[in-house]
């Protein structure tokens, strides 16, 4: 048995380990593990039988009879994250607030461009923040006294310690907020370029920090979550002239694997290309017909 992804219309689909090339070595990951139940990354050792090498078994867990099992728990998951989300845009909408879930690896910058952004939009936009960490308010205290609500989220303090936040945790994070007294809710998810992407949380938008140092290849290597959001933002410009990056390919892997997303470069720290991330997040969310 291999990993499960949902797709865009809902679909569980598994994928053997060989046909995702999967190497359960842990030098060659690019991501750190979290204990997390969703995932299918249960490593206790499977009973070899006669005829079963222990070579065959790596990076196979066809050892495992549970298959049908895990595909419905996680169905059950899904859905429930699904009911939630709705009823957190159904609050969110008739609050009149717009609703953005802000993605990246660690890193990459979110924290620096959610405190440029509300030091910009204060007084202009009442702004609401969700933070998302497995553990400590540090981010949550690098953003207050900037004139916004803020609502903190541990995700390892009754949640687990998981590596993402879903919807039951953001209406956890919302009963927190004044909605009413709010125009904008940018919520900052827990960083990691793969859970966060499969769960909606009730935002109406999805956006990504990718930052240059990571590297041109990350949306090759992390399709699902450059493919679920409406913007890349391409942060730390402003350390082009120190690494040896490509924008062109890393430009051209963004289109290969999301070409409706809308692209901007910027440089949180120095503040270029802030404004056009701005114009993007203060947006009005099109009516639905």
């Amino acid at each position: 048995m291999g990993r499960f992804h949902r797709h865009d219309d809902g679909t569980i689909h598994e994928h053997s380990h060989d046909e995702i090339g999967h190497d359960h070595s842990h030098s060659d990951h690019d991501h750190d593990h979290h204990d997390h139940d969703h995932h299918d990354h249960d490593h206790h050792e499977p009973l070899l039988s006669q005829d079963e090498s222990r070579a065959e078994l790596i990076g196979d867990h066809a050892g495992y009879e549970t298959g049908f099992e895990r595909i419905d728990v996680l169905e059950r998951i899904f859905d429930e994250n699904d009911r939630a989300a709705a009823d957190n845009r159904a609050k969110l909408d008739a609050a009149g607030v717009i609703a953005v879930n802000l993605m990246s690896s660690p890193g990459a910058g979110k924290t620096t461009l959610l405190a440029k952004t509300l030091a910009a939009l204060q007084g202009r936009v009442r702004c609401g923040i969700i933070e998302g960490d497995i553990e400590t308010s540090i981010d949550a205290d690098r953003l207050r006294g900037q004139g916004a609500q803020i609502s903190l989220l541990n995700t390892g303090d009754g949640f687990g310690g998981e590596c993402h936040l879903d919807a039951p945790m953001v209406a956890h994070a919302l009963s927190g907020l004044d909605l009413d007294s709010l125009d904008l809710l940018l919520i900052e998810n827990v960083g990691n370029l793969v859970c966060p992407a499969e769960f909606d949380v009730g935002a109406h938008r999805r956006a990504m920090i990718a930052s240059v140092p990571e590297g041109e290849d990350k949306p090759l290597k992390y399709p699902v979550m450059f493919r679920s959001v409406d913007a890349v933002v391409v942060n730390k410009v402003d350390l082009l002239a120190y690494l040896d990056f490509d924008m062109g390919l890393f430009l051209a892997n963004i289109k290969a694997v999301n070409p409706e997303a809308t692209v901007i470069l910027l440089s949180a720290k120095t503040g270029e290309g802030v404004d056009r991330w701005l114009d993007w997040v203060t947006q009005p969310v099109p009516v639905s017909v």
